[in-house]
């Protein structure tokens, strides 16, 4: 599984139609209509703004006008095909006068990502691990240099009759993390809710 490190951008042009290929890193779909209400600004003369988007439990298509399923499925397609997530891939239509049939439709939306693609750079997604753990409050300082140290990420805290620390950490720094809190904590730390996540 991938991520955009940066957006990108490519342009075609299929019997004077222009299609704007563009992809977006983005982690939520309010930010993709975000994204979308500026390329809709930003473009007034578009025909169609088609987009599709795949997010954690937020992906979406909108063929916007096009036949149904000549475009944003096309470009939804090229996105699984290239293993992303996190993407919102952008096709801009600005028409030329002819008719490209359903074929040439589905052909040039899917062409114009897969273009974007080739401007693309790519970086894996580490999974990363849920977990939680309690110290005592005179711990609580340790205990965040060491999930710093890790660059793990901190989802909650909370105080009960211990610092409870809910966090989250790349499954590949996970086991060292938590050995290394035993030790400088001697022992006195509890963890819990260890659950994978991407």
């Amino acid at each position: 599984m991938h991520q955009l490190a940066a957006p990108a951008f490519a342009e075609i042009e299929i019997k004077k139609s222009r299609f704007l290929g563009q992809l977006y890193p983005l982690h939520s779909r309010a930010e993709a209509r975000q994204t979308l209400d500026g390329l809709r600004r930003a473009h007034p003369g578009a025909v169609h703004v088609c987009w599709a988007l795949i997010c954690a439990g937020e992906s979406g298509l909108d063929d916007d006008g096009e036949p149904s399923g000549t475009a944003a499925k096309p470009m939804y397609n090229v996105l699984v095909h290239k293993d992303v997530t996190n993407v919102l891939a952008v096709v801009v239509r600005y028409w030329g006068g002819i008719k490209l049939g359903a074929g040439g439709l589905t052909r040039a939306y899917g062409q114009a990502i897969s273009e974007a693609f080739k401007q693309a750079q790519l970086i894996a997604v580490e999974s990363r691990r849920e977990a939680s753990l309690e110290v005592a409050y005179a711990d609580e300082s340790q205990a965040r240099h060491w999930l710093d140290k890790y660059q793990a990420q901190i989802l909650d805290v909370s105080y009960a009759q211990q610092t409870c620390i809910r966090y989250s950490v790349k499954d590949k720094d996970a086991a060292a993390l938590s050995a290394d809190l035993i030790t400088a904590l001697k022992g006195q730390i509890r963890f819990s809710d260890d659950t994978a996540q991407s």
